[in-house]
């Protein structure tokens, strides 16, 4: 679908990067909580964890820089 049908995107939170990199170090413990409950490999899910968290808070502040240079304002 293209961006025009979906309508335009969210307006930008007040602090995005702030919120970004919170959210996601959220995320990357819960990465962490379901591996021990699982019994699954701890060393592993750090991993995974520590990755998911680097990619994605890059993604979500490459993304915001993106809109904030095309004007957009939080």
């Amino acid at each position: 679908m293209s961006r025009s049908r979906l309508g335009p995107p969210p307006p930008l939170p007040k602090r995005p990067y702030r919120d970004s990199l919170v959210m996601n170090l959220v995320l990357a413990l819960v990465i962490l909580g379901l591996a021990q409950l699982t019994g699954g490999d701890l060393g592993r899910a750090i991993a995974v964890a520590v990755g998911y968290f680097v990619l994605a808070t890059a993604y979500s502040w490459w993304r915001f820089r993106q809109r904030l240079q095309h004007g957009e304002r939080p």
